[in-house]
Protein backbone atom coordinates (compact mmCIF):
# COMPACT_ATOMS: atom_id res chain seq x y z
CA UNK A 1 0.00 0.00 0.00
CA UNK A 2 1.07 3.45 -0.97
CA UNK A 3 1.28 6.18 1.75
CA UNK A 4 -0.28 9.72 0.59
CA UNK A 5 3.30 11.27 2.00
CA UNK A 6 2.80 15.05 1.20
CA UNK A 7 -0.76 15.14 2.14
CA UNK A 8 0.00 13.35 5.56
CA UNK A 9 2.68 16.14 5.79
CA UNK A 10 0.60 18.84 4.92
CA UNK A 11 -2.03 17.28 7.58
CA UNK A 12 0.39 17.20 10.09
CA UNK A 13 1.68 20.54 10.32
CA UNK A 14 -1.61 22.78 9.48
CA UNK A 15 -2.62 22.48 13.39
CA UNK A 16 0.36 23.89 14.98
CA UNK A 17 1.13 26.38 11.87
CA UNK A 18 1.23 30.37 12.43
CA UNK A 19 1.49 31.17 9.20
CA UNK A 20 4.71 33.84 9.36
CA UNK A 21 5.37 33.07 5.89
CA UNK A 22 3.53 32.97 2.18
CA UNK A 23 0.55 32.91 1.53
CA UNK A 24 -0.91 36.07 2.26
CA UNK A 25 -4.29 34.63 3.18
CA UNK A 26 -3.01 33.30 6.82
CA UNK A 27 -5.81 30.63 6.94
CA UNK A 28 -7.12 32.87 8.97
CA UNK A 29 -11.09 34.51 8.99
CA UNK A 30 -12.91 34.37 5.93
CA UNK A 31 -10.80 32.72 3.89
CA UNK A 32 -10.63 29.83 5.32
CA UNK A 33 -14.24 29.65 5.79
CA UNK A 34 -14.43 29.84 2.15
CA UNK A 35 -11.86 27.56 1.41
CA UNK A 36 -11.36 24.85 3.67
CA UNK A 37 -8.07 23.72 1.81
CA UNK A 38 -6.23 26.98 3.64
CA UNK A 39 -4.46 25.41 5.83
CA UNK A 40 -2.88 23.53 3.68
CA UNK A 41 -1.81 25.74 0.87
CA UNK A 42 1.74 26.63 2.26
CA UNK A 43 5.45 27.60 0.76
CA UNK A 44 8.46 25.68 0.96
CA UNK A 45 9.01 25.27 4.74
CA UNK A 46 11.36 23.19 6.96
CA UNK A 47 8.97 20.54 6.84
CA UNK A 48 7.28 20.68 3.23
CA UNK A 49 10.36 19.99 1.09
CA UNK A 50 10.91 22.35 -2.24
CA UNK A 51 10.07 20.62 -5.84
CA UNK A 52 12.33 22.47 -7.47
CA UNK A 53 15.18 20.99 -5.50
CA UNK A 54 13.42 18.09 -3.48
CA UNK A 55 15.10 15.91 -0.81
CA UNK A 56 12.53 15.31 1.58
CA UNK A 57 8.95 14.30 1.39
CA UNK A 58 8.47 15.53 -2.63
CA UNK A 59 11.48 13.65 -3.39
CA UNK A 60 10.03 10.43 -1.81
CA UNK A 61 6.59 11.41 -4.18
CA UNK A 62 8.08 11.58 -6.93
CA UNK A 63 10.00 8.43 -7.02
CA UNK A 64 7.01 6.29 -5.96
CA UNK A 65 4.98 7.97 -8.80
CA UNK A 66 8.32 6.95 -11.20
CA UNK A 67 7.36 3.41 -9.76
CA UNK A 68 3.57 3.26 -10.66
CA UNK A 69 4.29 5.04 -13.79
CA UNK A 70 6.53 2.65 -15.01
CA UNK A 71 9.43 5.93 -15.42
CA UNK A 72 13.22 6.24 -14.28
CA UNK A 73 12.30 9.37 -13.35
CA UNK A 74 9.21 11.77 -12.35
CA UNK A 75 8.44 15.16 -11.57
CA UNK A 76 4.93 16.37 -10.24
CA UNK A 77 3.66 19.46 -12.44
CA UNK A 78 1.27 21.64 -10.59
CA UNK A 79 0.74 24.09 -13.56
CA UNK A 80 -1.53 21.53 -15.75
CA UNK A 81 -0.06 19.22 -19.05
CA UNK A 82 0.49 22.40 -20.98
CA UNK A 83 4.12 22.86 -19.46
CA UNK A 84 5.11 19.57 -19.35
CA UNK A 85 4.10 19.49 -23.67
CA UNK A 86 6.84 22.70 -23.09
CA UNK A 87 9.28 21.52 -21.46
CA UNK A 88 9.14 18.51 -24.01
CA UNK A 89 9.50 20.35 -27.13
CA UNK A 90 12.16 21.95 -25.82
CA UNK A 91 13.89 18.74 -25.25
CA UNK A 92 13.05 18.14 -28.36
CA UNK A 93 14.17 21.14 -29.84
CA UNK A 94 17.85 20.52 -28.87
CA UNK A 95 18.15 17.66 -31.23
CA UNK A 96 17.02 19.19 -34.61
CA UNK A 97 14.80 22.30 -35.48
CA UNK A 98 12.01 20.00 -36.78
CA UNK A 99 9.17 18.07 -34.49
CA UNK A 100 6.64 15.82 -36.50
CA UNK A 101 3.63 17.53 -35.03
CA UNK A 102 -0.29 15.84 -36.05
CA UNK A 103 -2.68 18.26 -36.47
CA UNK A 104 -4.72 17.33 -34.03
CA UNK A 105 -2.04 18.37 -31.52
CA UNK A 106 -2.80 20.84 -28.28
CA UNK A 107 -2.23 24.72 -28.54
CA UNK A 108 0.56 24.29 -26.74
CA UNK A 109 2.51 22.86 -29.07
CA UNK A 110 2.31 24.99 -31.47
CA UNK A 111 2.71 28.00 -28.77
CA UNK A 112 6.11 25.55 -28.34
CA UNK A 113 7.15 26.02 -32.13
CA UNK A 114 6.77 29.40 -31.94
CA UNK A 115 9.25 30.22 -28.74
CA UNK A 116 12.00 27.45 -29.63
CA UNK A 117 11.64 28.30 -33.47
CA UNK A 118 10.91 24.96 -34.30
CA UNK A 119 9.18 24.31 -37.62
CA UNK A 120 6.16 21.72 -37.35
CA UNK A 121 6.15 19.16 -39.41
CA UNK A 122 2.15 18.39 -40.01
CA UNK A 123 0.75 15.49 -40.08
CA UNK A 124 -2.74 14.25 -40.93
CA UNK A 125 -4.42 10.76 -40.96
CA UNK A 126 -7.70 9.82 -41.86
CA UNK A 127 -11.10 10.91 -40.75
CA UNK A 128 -13.35 8.29 -38.87
CA UNK A 129 -16.88 9.83 -38.86
CA UNK A 130 -15.66 13.85 -38.36
CA UNK A 131 -13.19 12.86 -36.07
CA UNK A 132 -9.67 12.97 -37.27
CA UNK A 133 -7.35 9.98 -36.23
CA UNK A 134 -3.25 9.55 -36.03
CA UNK A 135 -1.02 9.55 -38.39
CA UNK A 136 -0.03 6.27 -40.00
CA UNK A 137 3.32 4.73 -38.95
CA UNK A 138 4.42 4.21 -42.54
CA UNK A 139 3.81 8.44 -42.99
CA UNK A 140 6.31 8.86 -39.94
CA UNK A 141 9.03 6.44 -41.54
CA UNK A 142 8.66 8.33 -44.82
CA UNK A 143 9.34 11.60 -43.19
CA UNK A 144 12.12 10.76 -40.46
CA UNK A 145 14.24 8.46 -43.44
CA UNK A 146 14.49 11.70 -45.35
CA UNK A 147 15.05 14.45 -42.95
CA UNK A 148 17.93 14.45 -40.66
CA UNK A 149 16.53 17.81 -39.26
CA UNK A 150 13.64 15.92 -37.33
CA UNK A 151 14.55 15.85 -33.59
CA UNK A 152 11.65 13.68 -33.30
CA UNK A 153 7.62 13.46 -32.68
CA UNK A 154 5.40 14.78 -30.23
CA UNK A 155 1.63 13.20 -30.65
CA UNK A 156 -1.48 13.51 -28.14
CA UNK A 157 -2.48 9.64 -26.79
CA UNK A 158 -5.41 9.01 -26.18
CA UNK A 159 -6.86 12.14 -27.89
CA UNK A 160 -10.35 14.36 -26.93
CA UNK A 161 -12.57 11.58 -28.40
CA UNK A 162 -10.50 8.35 -27.21
CA UNK A 163 -8.67 7.28 -30.19
CA UNK A 164 -5.16 5.85 -28.99
CA UNK A 165 -2.24 6.66 -31.22
CA UNK A 166 -0.12 3.21 -32.79
CA UNK A 167 2.87 4.47 -29.98
CA UNK A 168 4.53 0.78 -30.52
CA UNK A 169 4.90 1.05 -33.99
CA UNK A 170 5.38 5.18 -33.98
CA UNK A 171 8.50 3.83 -31.30
CA UNK A 172 9.68 1.26 -33.50
CA UNK A 173 10.39 3.46 -36.38
CA UNK A 174 11.36 6.43 -34.28
CA UNK A 175 14.35 4.33 -32.48
CA UNK A 176 15.55 2.82 -35.91
CA UNK A 177 16.30 6.61 -36.88
CA UNK A 178 17.57 7.45 -33.41
CA UNK A 179 14.96 9.73 -32.43
CA UNK A 180 12.77 10.57 -29.92
CA UNK A 181 9.14 10.30 -29.39
CA UNK A 182 7.40 12.21 -26.84
CA UNK A 183 3.62 12.09 -25.81
CA UNK A 184 1.19 14.13 -24.21
CA UNK A 185 -0.75 11.76 -22.11
CA UNK A 186 -3.02 14.70 -20.89
CA UNK A 187 -6.22 12.18 -21.42
CA UNK A 188 -4.33 8.73 -20.72
CA UNK A 189 -3.21 9.42 -16.88
CA UNK A 190 -5.61 6.64 -15.91
CA UNK A 191 -4.31 4.29 -18.79
CA UNK A 192 -1.28 2.96 -16.47
CA UNK A 193 -3.74 0.81 -14.59
CA UNK A 194 -4.87 -1.14 -17.46
CA UNK A 195 -3.77 -4.40 -17.76
CA UNK A 196 -0.52 -4.61 -18.96
CA UNK A 197 -0.75 -0.58 -19.29
CA UNK A 198 -2.59 -0.91 -22.47
CA UNK A 199 -2.59 2.57 -24.23
CA UNK A 200 -0.38 4.17 -21.75
CA UNK A 201 2.38 6.73 -22.93
CA UNK A 202 5.32 5.19 -20.31
CA UNK A 203 5.26 2.20 -22.00
CA UNK A 204 6.73 3.42 -25.58
CA UNK A 205 7.47 6.81 -25.12
CA UNK A 206 10.77 8.58 -24.37
CA UNK A 207 9.41 11.10 -22.79
CA UNK A 208 5.05 11.76 -21.61
CA UNK A 209 2.74 13.79 -19.42
CA UNK A 210 0.24 12.26 -17.59
CA UNK A 211 -2.63 14.85 -16.86
CA UNK A 212 -3.95 13.97 -13.29
CA UNK A 213 -6.32 15.79 -13.22
CA UNK A 214 -8.59 15.00 -16.11
CA UNK A 215 -9.15 11.42 -15.48
CA UNK A 216 -7.86 10.37 -12.29
CA UNK A 217 -8.83 12.10 -8.60
CA UNK A 218 -6.83 15.43 -8.45
CA UNK A 219 -7.46 18.71 -8.37
CA UNK A 220 -7.14 20.77 -11.69
CA UNK A 221 -3.69 21.66 -13.19
CA UNK A 222 -1.87 18.37 -11.77
CA UNK A 223 0.07 16.68 -13.74
CA UNK A 224 3.44 14.76 -13.78
CA UNK A 225 5.67 14.59 -16.77
CA UNK A 226 8.21 11.47 -16.92
CA UNK A 227 11.59 10.54 -18.96
CA UNK A 228 12.98 7.06 -19.73
CA UNK A 229 15.91 8.04 -22.05
CA UNK A 230 19.46 8.78 -20.64
CA UNK A 231 20.23 11.83 -23.17
CA UNK A 232 16.81 13.30 -23.05
CA UNK A 233 16.73 13.59 -19.53
CA UNK A 234 18.86 17.06 -19.00
CA UNK A 235 16.99 19.16 -21.25
CA UNK A 236 13.75 17.89 -19.54
CA UNK A 237 14.98 18.76 -16.58
CA UNK A 238 16.03 21.97 -17.40
CA UNK A 239 12.78 22.27 -19.27
CA UNK A 240 10.96 21.89 -16.30
CA UNK A 241 13.45 24.59 -14.29
CA UNK A 242 12.07 26.80 -17.02
CA UNK A 243 7.94 26.28 -16.99
CA UNK A 244 6.91 25.60 -13.98
CA UNK A 245 5.84 27.98 -11.52
CA UNK A 246 8.02 28.67 -8.19
CA UNK A 247 5.49 28.77 -5.98
CA UNK A 248 3.51 25.78 -6.99
CA UNK A 249 0.45 24.74 -4.70
CA UNK A 250 0.90 22.59 -2.53
CA UNK A 251 -2.60 21.08 -2.72
CA UNK A 252 -2.04 20.19 -6.09
CA UNK A 253 0.94 18.61 -5.56
CA UNK A 254 -1.00 16.51 -2.77
CA UNK A 255 -3.59 15.38 -4.96
CA UNK A 256 -1.28 14.60 -7.91
CA UNK A 257 0.40 11.91 -5.73
CA UNK A 258 -3.00 10.94 -4.11
CA UNK A 259 -4.65 10.45 -7.89
CA UNK A 260 -2.11 7.68 -8.82
CA UNK A 261 -1.73 6.14 -5.22
CA UNK A 262 -5.48 5.83 -4.30
CA UNK A 263 -6.11 4.01 -7.62
CA UNK A 264 -2.78 1.59 -7.26
CA UNK A 265 -4.11 1.23 -3.64
CA UNK A 266 -7.75 0.29 -4.69
CA UNK A 267 -7.51 -1.26 -8.56
CA UNK A 268 -10.83 -3.09 -7.80
CA UNK A 269 -12.44 0.63 -7.72
CA UNK A 270 -10.76 1.19 -11.39
CA UNK A 271 -12.44 -2.22 -12.44
CA UNK A 272 -15.47 -1.99 -11.40
CA UNK A 273 -15.91 1.87 -13.02
CA UNK A 274 -15.01 0.26 -16.21
CA UNK A 275 -17.56 -2.79 -15.64
CA UNK A 276 -20.26 0.79 -15.16
CA UNK A 277 -19.37 1.88 -18.39
CA UNK A 278 -18.97 -1.21 -20.37
CA UNK A 279 -22.75 -2.02 -19.09
CA UNK A 280 -23.60 1.71 -20.29
CA UNK A 281 -22.54 1.36 -23.71
CA UNK A 282 -24.37 -1.84 -23.84
CA UNK A 283 -27.86 -0.33 -22.73
CA UNK A 284 -27.64 3.58 -24.74
CA UNK A 285 -30.14 3.50 -27.26
CA UNK A 286 -27.91 6.40 -29.12
CA UNK A 287 -25.11 5.59 -31.26
CA UNK A 288 -21.90 5.79 -29.34
CA UNK A 289 -18.35 7.13 -31.39
CA UNK A 290 -16.11 3.65 -31.27
CA UNK A 291 -13.70 5.24 -28.35
CA UNK A 292 -10.88 3.11 -27.15
CA UNK A 293 -10.39 4.81 -24.20
CA UNK A 294 -13.51 3.47 -21.71
CA UNK A 295 -13.59 6.79 -20.03
CA UNK A 296 -14.52 8.79 -22.79
CA UNK A 297 -18.41 8.47 -23.98
CA UNK A 298 -18.97 10.08 -27.04
CA UNK A 299 -22.48 10.39 -27.82
CA UNK A 300 -23.52 10.51 -31.39
CA UNK A 301 -26.76 12.49 -32.06
CA UNK A 302 -26.84 12.49 -35.53
CA UNK A 303 -29.24 9.79 -36.47
CA UNK A 304 -31.31 11.17 -33.54
CA UNK A 305 -31.79 14.46 -35.84
CA UNK A 306 -30.80 16.91 -33.04
CA UNK A 307 -27.91 18.95 -32.61
CA UNK A 308 -25.62 17.81 -29.36
CA UNK A 309 -26.17 21.28 -28.26
CA UNK A 310 -29.88 21.13 -27.65
CA UNK A 311 -29.07 17.76 -26.09
CA UNK A 312 -26.69 19.56 -24.14
CA UNK A 313 -28.61 22.59 -22.47
CA UNK A 314 -31.74 19.72 -21.54
CA UNK A 315 -28.67 17.42 -19.47
CA UNK A 316 -27.39 20.87 -18.02
CA UNK A 317 -30.84 21.68 -16.20
CA UNK A 318 -31.05 18.14 -15.26
CA UNK A 319 -27.14 18.73 -13.40
CA UNK A 320 -25.84 16.75 -15.74
CA UNK A 321 -22.72 18.69 -17.33
CA UNK A 322 -20.93 17.17 -20.30
CA UNK A 323 -17.47 18.19 -21.37
CA UNK A 324 -17.62 19.23 -24.91
CA UNK A 325 -21.00 19.47 -27.35
CA UNK A 326 -20.24 19.96 -31.01
CA UNK A 327 -22.83 20.27 -32.76
CA UNK A 328 -22.89 16.23 -33.68
CA UNK A 329 -21.24 14.98 -30.82
CA UNK A 330 -21.76 14.99 -26.87
CA UNK A 331 -18.89 13.93 -24.84
CA UNK A 332 -18.57 12.49 -21.25
CA UNK A 333 -15.68 12.65 -19.31
CA UNK A 334 -15.52 9.63 -17.10
CA UNK A 335 -13.17 8.33 -14.67
CA UNK A 336 -12.33 5.37 -12.13
CA UNK A 337 -14.54 6.90 -9.51
CA UNK A 338 -17.19 8.18 -11.60
CA UNK A 339 -20.65 6.39 -9.73
CA UNK A 340 -22.56 4.01 -11.38
CA UNK A 341 -25.75 5.71 -9.82
CA UNK A 342 -24.36 8.67 -12.16
CA UNK A 343 -24.32 6.51 -15.18
CA UNK A 344 -27.77 5.10 -14.77
CA UNK A 345 -28.87 8.83 -14.19
CA UNK A 346 -27.90 9.92 -17.74
CA UNK A 347 -28.94 6.78 -19.56
CA UNK A 348 -31.96 7.38 -18.33
CA UNK A 349 -31.87 10.89 -19.43
CA UNK A 350 -30.89 9.84 -22.98
CA UNK A 351 -32.96 7.26 -23.15
CA UNK A 352 -35.67 9.78 -22.56
CA UNK A 353 -34.78 11.58 -25.38
CA UNK A 354 -34.99 8.96 -28.21
CA UNK A 355 -38.89 9.04 -27.71
CA UNK A 356 -39.76 12.62 -26.79
CA UNK A 357 -41.54 13.77 -29.49
CA UNK A 358 -41.48 17.45 -28.54
CA UNK A 359 -37.54 17.45 -29.30
CA UNK A 360 -37.00 19.45 -32.09
CA UNK A 361 -35.27 17.62 -34.60
CA UNK A 362 -32.64 20.21 -35.53
CA UNK A 363 -29.39 18.26 -36.23
CA UNK A 364 -26.88 20.62 -38.42
CA UNK A 365 -24.23 18.29 -40.20
CA UNK A 366 -20.94 19.93 -39.60
CA UNK A 367 -18.65 20.58 -42.50
CA UNK A 368 -16.11 18.17 -43.36
CA UNK A 369 -13.01 18.33 -41.29
CA UNK A 370 -11.08 20.43 -43.95
CA UNK A 371 -7.75 18.66 -45.55
CA UNK A 372 -5.22 21.75 -46.13
CA UNK A 373 -1.86 20.92 -47.84
CA UNK A 374 1.22 22.68 -46.74
CA UNK A 375 2.24 25.83 -48.20
CA UNK A 376 4.80 27.63 -46.86
CA UNK A 377 6.86 27.14 -43.37
CA UNK A 378 5.01 27.77 -40.29
CA UNK A 379 7.81 29.96 -39.28
CA UNK A 380 8.06 31.71 -42.12
CA UNK A 381 4.59 32.96 -41.92
CA UNK A 382 5.27 33.70 -38.11
CA UNK A 383 7.57 36.44 -38.96
CA UNK A 384 5.63 38.00 -42.07
CA UNK A 385 3.45 41.17 -41.34
CA UNK A 386 -0.01 40.37 -40.52
CA UNK A 387 -2.90 42.28 -41.11
CA UNK A 388 -6.61 40.96 -38.95
CA UNK A 389 -9.31 40.72 -42.21
CA UNK A 390 -13.19 39.21 -41.96
CA UNK A 391 -12.56 35.96 -42.25
CA UNK A 392 -15.48 35.49 -44.51
CA UNK A 393 -13.03 37.51 -47.06
CA UNK A 394 -10.04 35.54 -46.21
CA UNK A 395 -9.85 32.24 -48.67
CA UNK A 396 -7.22 32.12 -50.59
CA UNK A 397 -4.98 34.20 -47.98
CA UNK A 398 -1.97 33.07 -46.09
CA UNK A 399 -2.92 32.02 -42.38
CA UNK A 400 -0.96 34.13 -39.98
CA UNK A 401 -2.10 32.85 -36.82
CA UNK A 402 -3.62 29.39 -35.87
CA UNK A 403 -7.20 29.32 -35.88
CA UNK A 404 -8.97 26.35 -34.63
CA UNK A 405 -11.94 25.42 -31.77
CA UNK A 406 -11.56 25.40 -28.29
CA UNK A 407 -12.36 23.01 -26.52
CA UNK A 408 -10.28 20.47 -27.85
CA UNK A 409 -7.78 23.48 -28.44
CA UNK A 410 -6.36 22.37 -31.76
CA UNK A 411 -5.82 24.31 -34.95
CA UNK A 412 -8.12 23.96 -38.15
CA UNK A 413 -5.57 26.36 -40.03
CA UNK A 414 -2.04 26.59 -39.64
CA UNK A 415 0.32 29.66 -39.95
CA UNK A 416 1.79 29.16 -43.36
CA UNK A 417 -1.44 27.57 -44.61
CA UNK A 418 -3.77 28.77 -47.18
CA UNK A 419 -7.10 29.50 -45.86
CA UNK A 420 -9.54 26.94 -47.61
CA UNK A 421 -13.00 27.46 -47.91
CA UNK A 422 -13.84 24.53 -45.92
CA UNK A 423 -11.42 26.11 -43.02
CA UNK A 424 -13.77 28.88 -42.98
CA UNK A 425 -17.13 26.70 -42.58
CA UNK A 426 -15.20 24.67 -39.67
CA UNK A 427 -14.05 27.32 -38.18
CA UNK A 428 -17.45 29.10 -38.33
CA UNK A 429 -19.64 26.12 -37.73
CA UNK A 430 -18.18 25.71 -34.29
CA UNK A 431 -18.95 26.80 -30.64
CA UNK A 432 -16.06 28.01 -29.22
CA UNK A 433 -13.07 29.31 -31.66
CA UNK A 434 -9.27 30.80 -30.79
CA UNK A 435 -6.90 32.70 -33.04
CA UNK A 436 -9.99 34.93 -33.77
CA UNK A 437 -11.15 38.00 -32.80
CA UNK A 438 -14.88 38.58 -33.59
CA UNK A 439 -15.02 37.44 -37.04
CA UNK A 440 -11.68 38.22 -38.46
CA UNK A 441 -8.54 36.29 -38.95
CA UNK A 442 -4.99 37.10 -38.89
CA UNK A 443 -3.66 36.72 -42.29
CA UNK A 444 -0.04 37.59 -43.78
CA UNK A 445 -0.31 40.97 -45.22
CA UNK A 446 0.16 41.14 -49.23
Amino acid sequence: MYKYLIYSTLKAYAKTDKSFHMPGHKARGDFKSKFPVAPMDITELSYSDNLMCPTGVIAKAQKDLAEILGAKHSFILTDGSSSGVLTMMYALSKFGNKVIVPRNSHISVWNACKLFGIEPVIVQGAHDEGVLLPPSSSLIEKLVSNDRTIGGMIVTSPDYFGNVAPLKQYSVILKKYSRFLCVDGAHGAHLVFEDAKKGHAGVYADAWVDGAHKTLPSLTQGAVISCNNDKLLPYVEEGISFFRTTSPSYPIMASVEYAFKYIANNKKLYDSAKVSVASFREKCPIKLYPSEDWTKIVVDFEELGVSSYTAQSILEKKGLYPELADGKYLIFYLSPVTAANDLSTLLAYLTAMTTDKRLKRNFTGRPPMPITARTYSYQYALKQKKELIPINQSVGRMCAKNAGTSPPCVPIICAGELITEGAVRYIMYAGANFGLEGDKIWVVKN
